[in-house]
């Protein structure tokens, strides 16, 4: 690979340059601040300090690199292989979606309607295991475990988990196969939550390349003949496993909160909330068995 940058200054200029027509002046500082971080391991003072510093030829070549993936759309996170989640320092890549700060808002509803008593609780379509890491980290106390049916994503839960030393259980399970989380009697389980595949088919013409290009559709996508799979089959399961009081919370598409809803309450759940997320939109549900 050829050299182009050899300071972080230059390469805050090429990047500047290169990537003007992807992001915003904001959005390239936070990117070049990020890669000095977590690629170089710089601290915010060497940020300044070491500005002009020559780079060694691997640091060049990592940075080079870093920028070519950049220029084909590749999520910065992808790149560096850290995201900060609810107070947590996780691991993500290709192998499960970048946790987004829609789904912090969602713990933070789950941690303020339950204390930190002993419970048992449920991440349904874990991902990355951000929720169940986040709920274990406040809630000390309670057994909590990230149900996923990618043998990828469970690989990356289990690196997680050592990262955080957090103590999680990990279970390998179909959230739409009628009893897949074997070894769990009804009415035994105290909390549900849940973010499970909701993006339409059809919206895939309005969503960006770095999604679309990188990102697992597995996790992101579900047909449009049938929106609600997922929350029918995990709402199903819920009302079986939960204790009696015991709840249920999901993340929705916005234009799904009110269907979710409404078939919660069929289903038999009461106190049923949607609430909007800080941009206004209706993003989550909860129901109480």
């Amino acid at each position: 690979m050829a050299v182009r940058y050899s300071t972080l200054r230059s390469f805050r200029e090429g990047v500047n340059r290169e990537l003007s027509d992807l992001y915003s002046q904001r959005e390239l500082k936070f990117i070049v601040d990020d890669l000095a971080v977590n690629v170089l391991n710089y601290n915010g003072s060497d940020l300044i300090l070491k500005s002009d510093q020559l780079l060694s030829e691997d640091e060049i070549v990592t940075l080079n690199s870093c920028l070519d993936r950049l220029k084909k759309k590749e999520p910065l996170q992808y790149i560096t292989s850290v995201v900060e989640f609810f107070g947590l320092e996780l691991k993500v890549d290709a192998r499960a979606l970048i946790p987004r700060p829609e789904t912090e808002e969602l713990v933070k509803w789950v941690l303020v309607e339950n204390d930190s008593s002993s419970e048992l609780v449920f991440d349904v379509c874990a991902g990355s295991g951000c929720i169940a890491l986040a709920i274990k980290s406040n809630l000390q106390n309670s057994d909590v475990v990230a149900i996923e049916l990618s043998s990828e994503a469970i690989e990356l839960i289990d690196e997680n988990r050592s990262k955080t030393n957090l103590d999680i259980g990990i279970l390998q399970a179909d959230a739409l196969k009628e009893g897949s989380f074997s070894g769990y009697e009804d009415e035994s389980i105290d909390i549900i939550v849940s973010n499970p595949p909701y993006v339409l088919e059809s919206d895939k013409g309005q969503m960006t390349d770095q999604v679309l290009d990188f990102e697992p559709h597995m996790a992101l996508f579900v047909d449009d003949s049938d929106p609600l799979v997922f929350y029918s089959a995990i709402g199903l399961q819920a009302y079986r496993l939960l204790k009696k009081g015991g709840k249920l919370y999901f993340e929705v598409h916005e234009l799904l909160a009110q269907e979710v809803a409404k078939l919660l309450d069929q289903i038999g759940f009461v106190n049923i909330e949607v609430r909007k997320d800080l941009q206004g939109k209706q993003r989550m549900v909860r129901g109480i068995r």
